[in-house]
């Protein structure tokens, strides 16, 4: 199962999505798995949040460790990722992490750090729960993407489980 701070890419993205522009950002944010479930009405709510945060080269932007409460989608720029034991991994534009932080605000698996200037989409949790709380059905369409994650996450175990024991 992936943590908080798990980082996967997502497809290019196109960069018209600008501090102005709230639907290039919902474009964005449907390429996220957390928001798979959503509506454009739903993304473009959820999109209104985002605020644009730009990093200086060598900037940490988040701490292996430390609690989380932001999403992250890098509009602009590389990030290194750091992880204890793993090798190093960059990713780039459209790559997003800490989306599980506006959930649970747990604590961040890996370490990020700008290589290079970057600019990202932020969205934090208090606002993020604001927003659930105005538009319910926003909540259950989370919520069934969750239990889809968690099934998937159960049947690869046991997949695993299972080849595993075959060896």
């Amino acid at each position: 199962m992936r943590r908080p701070t798990d980082v996967r890419p997502l497809p290019p993205q196109r960069r018209e999505a600008t501090a102005s522009d709230a639907r290039g950002w919902s474009n964005v944010l449907a390429e996220v798995p957390l928001f798979a479930g959503l509506g454009r009405r739903h993304l473009n709510k959820v999109a209104a949040l985002g605020k644009i945060k730009r990093f200086h080269h060598g900037t940490t932007i988040v701490v292996a460790g430390e609690p989380g409460d932001t999403l992250y989608v890098l509009l602009d720029g590389e990030v290194s990722v750091r992880r204890s034991g793993l090798p190093t991994i960059s990713r780039g534009m459209g790559s997003f992490f800490g989306e599980l932080a506006l959930l649970d605000g747990g604590v961040r698996s890996a370490t990020v750090v700008a290589s290079g200037p970057v600019v990202c989409l932020t969205i934090t949790q208090s606002g993020f729960l604001k927003l659930l709380r105005a538009e319910p059905a926003m909540s259950v369409a989370l919520l069934r993407e969750l239990a889809t994650r968690l099934r998937t996450a159960e049947a690869t175990t046991r997949e695993h489980q299972r080849s595993q024991a075959a060896d």
